[in-house]
């Protein structure tokens, strides 16, 4: 794609525990996804809240690196959100939140992108989240625009408020991906295919519900499918999803189809063209999950796990 992504949404420091001990680490699913999305040689600016402290600077660091960009930067006198993260034996993580979430975009061309990612916290917490809409709302016409619920019931007082900007969020999206934990605290007792089918209707082209090592539902306006996850040894589960979103940006990106221009070619999709996006993304998955901490594959990483 000709020009850079814009993936919007929390930066946060997460501080993992295991066995009493801890280490932190740069997170937040959005970052995640900017992070996953620089590994895979995407260009993408990542619109963030940092403060102006080692956490923030740390995150600065990490996500240059992989040659993100950030906007608006670090902020003075303002700390770096944090999110305590419990592992338990088999590596699953349990999430404990301090967070703050605002976003000054300046004077950012939004323009600049073919395509805009939000989610998580960011899409959810005020004031934010009015900014984010803001974007979704400005982008509409130019860009298209993928959405990761990445439910946090911390953030998410009323229930059915939280539906309702659930919905809201899908309908404007070409692209959902949600994790099977997400519909279920959405909608106790319904399928998830149900869930995808409708959320489908409502708007999107693509739905995809991932459910860890059950695999992924995958529903378009072309057909409904199944793909298996990979067979690997889990270290522990932090960023998994949000690798599997930045290989799920790539692929389309790859296939040419994101951009406002691209909305119908993505609408009518192949199943084969999708199956192989899936599978590839389902792959970025796996490797995350391979190794501690949310640390995706790069490039170079997927060329090797394939041969």
């Amino acid at each position: 794609m000709s020009k850079p992504v814009l993936v919007v949404g929390e930066a946060l420091t997460d501080v993992v525990v295991t066995e009493g001990h801890s280490r932190e680490h740069p997170g937040g699913s959005p970052m995640n996804v900017s992070f996953g999305l620089g590994r895979l040689a995407v260009p993408v600016v990542f619109g963030t809240r940092l403060g102006a402290d080692d956490r923030g600077r740390a995150i600065e660091r990490h996500l240059r690196g992989a040659g993100v960009d950030i906007e608006p930067g670090l902020l003075e006198a303002q700390g770096t959100s944090s999110a305590t993260v419990t592992l338990d034996p088999t590596g699953a993580a349990s999430y404990d939140f301090d967070v703050e979430w605002s976003l000054d975009l300046g004077d950012l061309d939004l323009r600049r992108f073919d395509h805009v990612h939000f989610g998580s916290i960011g899409a959810f917490l005020e004031p934010g989240a009015t900014t984010v809409r803001d974007i979704l709302a400005a982008v509409a016409g130019s860009a298209s625009i993928s959405f990761d619920p990445n439910i946090r019931p911390q953030f998410l007082h009323d229930h059915a408020e939280a539906v309702t900007a659930t919905e809201r969020h899908v309908a404007a999206s070409d692209i959902v991906k949600a994790s099977d934990e997400d519909i279920e605290w959405l909608y106790p007792g319904l399928g998830l295919r149900e869930i995808a089918t409708r959320w489908l209707e409502s708007g999107p082209s693509l739905v995809i519900v991932t459910s860890g090592s059950g695999g992924s539902i995958v529903v378009t306006r072309t057909g409904r499918f199944s793909i298996p996850s990979r067979t690997v040894q889990v270290a522990d589960t932090i960023g998994a999803g949000d690798s599997f979103m930045a290989g799920l940006i790539d692929g389309l990106a790859t296939s040419g189809l994101l951009g406002a221009s691209n909305r119908e070619a993505l609408r009518w999709i192949d199943l084969a063209t999708m199956t192989g996006i899936v599978e590839r993304a389902t792959l970025c998955a796996s490797i995350t999950v391979s190794r501690s901490g949310a640390n995706p594959p790069t490039l170079a990483d997927l060329a090797v796990a394939r041969s």
